[in-house]
């Protein structure tokens, strides 16, 4: 090992998804949202020229709108590049104690790479039998809490009296509520905010609102909280948010009834698709998001995986132990999943032959 390389700060990364470099695939392995932003957004004109300047730093166009459009003040908002972008920003301010944060075994798997590289110690608390979060588990002494509800990649959401028996217990820690997929079917904990000023409420316009490709994430909570996260912003980076975000995320905001629109497209689909893989020996678990975790109760899911790849069918497997027979799905239009159904019969029906 060269001598400069021994104070390098090493991490094993966050893997995303894959991005499949061919075209006419069937892509349900990233959640993304298979229907087009708002008309409103594809229709903005924007003004090419300005980008000579630098954007609004507090990006006050989209601040505001988002604000408004959750009956808030715009002191309690916190925008981002994406989620990750916002999330990232809350574990290097809110945890900096010496105790362990905690979040679930099973869940979005970027909070241990954040941890690990940022030196917050942690604990992975495990899901039940069922891959529900254990409430009880997380009310101890702790440096911070973060779950997404619903969860990922099991999708199953929780109550807001579930979120509320966590925060009340830890108001001496901060609680990050990571809702990237709530629209689909969860139940938010933006009415707390107001009662408990430890806790925040993350979202994002990459799922729900079909803009993944522009990066916009944002944080609710209560003020004071808000300011100590963008004191930490403006002392990483003023201009996180570009301008083209600003101005596109305020658009996405103004049409409510497109968005509710698409949403309402991935739930009915969602259902359908689980009752019928469910005919085909598939166990679903409830989701509340725009994904499903499934498992067959005789071919392994990794085998799946890999022969749907084949056919350029492009789904998600984790190699965990405990979750490597699920493939996590996400829900694309009617026809792709009418597509992959198909595979599914035929992959199934050989495998039986077999």
């Amino acid at each position: 090992m060269s001598e400069w390389e021994k104070n390098i700060r090493k991490t094993i990364p966050y893997v995303p998804g894959e991005q499949p470099k061919v075209k006419d695939v069937i892509k349900l392995n990233t959640n993304e949202n298979p229907y087009p932003p708002s008309p409103k957004v594809l229709a903005k004109n924007l003004d090419m020229k300005s980008l000579r300047l630098y954007p609004d730093p507090a990006a006050s166009l989209l601040v505001n709108a988002i604000a408004e459009y959750h009956c808030v003040k715009p002191g309690q908002v916190f925008v981002g590049v994406g989620s990750d972008d916002v999330i990232a920003m809350s574990f290097i301010t809110f945890f900096n104690s010496e105790k362990e944060i905690l979040f679930p075994d099973i869940t979005y798997s970027f909070y241990d790479v954040w941890a690990e590289m940022l030196k917050i110690p942690f604990k992975r608390m495990p899901v039940n039998s069922d891959f529900r979060i254990v409430k009880e588990d997380y009310i101890c002494d702790n440096g911070g809490i973060i779950f997404p509800n619903p969860n990922a990649p099991t999708g199953i959401s929780e109550g807001l009296d579930f979120i509320e028996e966590i925060v009340k217990n830890n108001t001496k820690s901060v609680v990050i509520i990571d809702e990237a997929y709530v629209d689909f079917g969860g139940e938010t904990a933006l009415p707390l905010i107001e009662k408990y000023d430890n806790l925040l409420v993350v979202r994002t316009f990459s799922k729900s609102r079909s803009m993944a490709g522009i990066r916009i994430g944002y944080a609710i909570g209560n003020e004071k909280l808000i300011k100590y996260l963008s004191d930490i912003k403006y002392s990483f980076n003023s201009y996180t948010m570009n301008m083209p975000s600003i101005i596109l995320g305020a658009e996405s905001l103004a049409d409510d009834e497109y968005f509710k629109e698409t949403v309402k497209k991935v739930v009915i689909t969602r259902e359908w698709f689980t009752d019928e893989v469910k005919k085909l020996g598939f166990t679903v678990l409830p989701s509340s998001a725009n994904f499903v975790f499934m498992s067959h109760e005789k071919a392994p899911a990794e085998d799946i995986f890999k022969a749907a790849r084949e056919k350029r069918i492009f789904v998600r497997h984790f190699s965990s132990d405990r979750i490597k027979n699920y493939l996590r799905v996400t829900i694309g239009t009617d026809d792709e999943m009418k597509v992959f159904l198909e595979f599914l019969k035929e992959y199934l029906n050989g495998y039986a032959l077999n």
